[in-house]
């Protein structure tokens, strides 16, 4: 497969996994649109980019409309939308059940899983239309097993972001949509920094680089359309998995 002139959406382009991602398709050949809150972060990023090739729109995707607005404006200007990447996550400090308000909770559910929704539910329409489509959801392995690393709130956006990607590969299937659920362990990236204790360099030092998953994404992207990576889980050698 070739990327070259395929459309896709990337959310938290700002940063991390997201503008890895960005960066590693658009040297591909794709035309991406980054989303992100803060634009001179995006700017950042489409700057690391080949010329003209990742342009960029403020969106908080935990706003329906804005994610509905970004996800139509893109199709229209790329005239086709070939992939969309949920990238876009937070995590807050108080990981603990007894210590996490109601607010934090709602916010960290709000951007993490109802983000992520609000987007796919938006590029289907558009991908069944035109009988293709790649949607990946940059999940964690924190919606696999959950720990208390994640914590509380964390991982359960984490397992609703699995759940979306599963039901909506089995809804859109027969219409050549394809979706995958990417599920990193620990990667050095700046939601790092929302840890109650932050990790050591030597700690850092083991962690995947934004860059390891996004050759992951661009793998799954240049799979044949009869081919569909449901889940992937993606770790730190040394990390375990249990």
């Amino acid at each position: 497969m070739s990327l070259k002139g395929m459309a896709a959406v990337i959310t938290g382009g700002g940063s991390g996994i997201g503008a890895a991602v960005a960066v590693t398709l658009a040297d591909a050949g794709a035309n991406v649109l980054i989303a992100g809150r803060t634009e001179s972060k995006l700017k950042e990023t489409a700057s690391r980019g080949p010329s003209g090739k990742i342009t960029s729109s403020v969106c908080d995707v935990a706003d329906a409309d804005a994610c509905e607005t970004l996800i139509q404006g893109a199709a229209k200007d790329f005239g086709r939308l070939d992939m969309l990447i949920n990238a876009a996550g937070i995590n807050i400090p108080h990981r603990r059940i007894e210590e996490t308000t109601p607010e934090e909770w709602d916010r960290l559910l709000r951007i993490n899983a109802s983000g992520a929704f609000y987007c796919t539910k938006a590029a289907l329409p558009i991908m069944r239309a035109q009988r293709g489509g790649l949607i990946v959801n940059i999940c964690s392995i924190s919606g696999v097993r959950a720990a208390m690393l994640g914590g509380v709130s964390y991982n359960a956006s984490k397992f609703a972001m699995n759940a979306l990607g599963v039901s909506a590969a089995q809804e859109a299937k027969a219409d050549g949509v394809r979706v995958t659920n990417i599920h990193p362990g620990e990667v050095e990236t700046p939601i790092l920094s929302q840890r109650p204790v932050a990790p050591s360099e030597e700690h850092r030092a083991t962690m995947l680089q934004p860059e390891d998953v996004a050759a992951a994404v661009l793998m799954i992207a240049n799979l044949p359309p009869r081919a569909n990576v449901l889940e992937m889980v993606i770790k730190p050698t040394v990390q375990d998995f249990v």
